[in-house]
């Protein structure tokens, strides 16, 4: 399913090859990875799990992730970007409908396993497909287009906190079973879009994955950036709502404050992060999103109550997908055309590291003494080192766009850049 069409997309109908696209994330974030968190304190209960085992399950989806994200290069060039795309948003859904008919520990986790390999895939792929856009012109346009694909995921944020409250009240102790299934059933409408948008985006430049590597070792302060705010973000999102719970917030209150945080996404990164970013350079933008995310944290750790709650939803709402966003728009500068997916695919392998580690880390540390806000204070930490990292990069540019025919032209071997 290689994509069909203009070399660059008009304006407006660019707009809505993003958004098409941004069907993508809706699944493989929205619904598969961030859900969970809704889902937790109701599985965790009937399943009686520990904290531990709970974020292990999550560490399975992030280990799947990892070799999805490590090898979504891989399957874009077997099968075309396109098809690697859909058949990610595919699996995805299955794997969904299937985590709503088991309760057993094993059989979850290799689901959770196989829908963030997936997952990545599609997330990694669609990531370079949104990139590909507009793949000459203004570099702020670029930006504003990833920006309307990563918004899918505050979609599918909002989507899950109104699919699975209403899963959990209307069908009592079962309920997180039927939430899985309702959002398999949403994940499956959601490739129609998907697909379409695929099919309308401009061919990439061929080149062989490996010429993009001297620009990724130029990239090393952005991976050691995209580790820690990975384990930092993640241990916030699958564990917050457990804390609410806690502090005496309803199932309706706690999806609430889901809604909001993912409404506080999507508006942040259509309307704002995609034109800071794109006039950010270097690591300015990886910091400024970890320190605004790190602020989205501490609400809940200082004060309880909704007040609190719906703060940081509506901060760390604002900045965690600025994350993503900004790595992609990063690797598009620093990188050629033809090595995107790759250079996307290898950054995001660092930050499922980061999503592995984290969830297991915080879910010990929950367990112990000082309970799940114990666990939250790692988030801080790790997000305030995260910024720090990310002030060490600087940005060096391809010395020429990445074209066919610049592609075919170039030395293969040794490919020039400026600083």
């Amino acid at each position: 399913m290689e994509t069909l069409g203009a070399r660059t997309a008009r304006p407006r109908s660019g707009y809505m090859i993003a958004l098409g696209l941004a069907a993508g994330p809706v699944v493989a974030l929205g619904f598969t990875r961030f859900a969970y968190a809704l889902l937790l304190p109701s599985m965790r209960s009937e399943l009686d799990w520990s904290y531990a085992a709970a974020g292990g399950l999550n560490t399975a989806n992030a280990l799947g992730y990892v070799i999805g994200a490590g090898s979504a290069a891989w399957w874009s060039r077997r099968l075309g970007a396109g098809r690697s795309f859909v058949w990610g948003m595919i699996i995805s859904a299955v794997a969904l409908l299937a985590s709503g008919v088991s309760g057993d520990f094993t059989a979850l986790s290799v689901l959770r396993f196989v829908g963030g390999l997936a997952t990545a895939v599609t997330f990694v792929v669609g990531s370079a497909l949104a990139s590909r856009v507009h793949a000459d012109g203004r570099q702020q346009r670029s930006a504003a287009l990833v920006g309307v694909y990563m918004a899918g995921v505050g979609i599918g944020v909002v989507l899950s906190g109104v699919v699975v409250p209403v899963a959990l009240t209307a069908w009592g102790a079962s309920g997180w079973q039927a939430g899985w299934l309702l959002m398999g059933v949403l994940a499956l409408l959601a490739v129609g879009p998907a697909a379409w948008a695929a099919k309308r985006v401009p061919p990439a430049a061929s080149a062989t994955a490996g010429q993009g590597a001297s620009g990724l070792r130029r990239m090393a302060p952005t991976f050691a950036w995209y580790v820690l705010f990975g384990a930092g973000y993640v241990s916030y999102m699958t564990f917050v709502i457990a804390l609410l719970r806690e502090q005496g917030l309803g199932t309706w209150s706690t999806a609430g404050f889901f809604i909001v945080l993912g409404a506080a996404s999507a508006l942040a990164t259509l309307l704002v992060w995609g034109r800071v970013i794109g006039r950010l350079h270097g690591g300015r933008a990886p910091a400024s999103v970890s320190a605004v995310v790190l602020v989205g944290v501490l609400p809940v750790l200082l004060s309880d109550g909704t007040a609190a709650a719906i703060a940081s939803a509506v901060v760390f709402g604002a900045g965690f997908m600025a994350g993503p966003t900004a790595v992609t728009v990063l690797a598009r500068r620093m990188l050629p055309q033809h090595a995107w997916t790759f250079g996307i695919a290898w950054l995001t392998v660092a930050f499922s590291v980061g999503q592995a580690v984290g969830p297991l880390v915080a879910g010990i540390l929950s367990d112990s003494d000082g309970g799940i806000a114990k666990g939250l204070w790692l988030s801080v930490i790790l997000l305030a080192v995260s910024a720090a990292a990310a002030l060490f990069q600087r940005e060096r540019h391809p010395a020429a766009p990445a074209t066919p025919s610049a592609v075919s032209a170039a030395r293969p071997s040794r490919p020039t850049h400026v600083s």
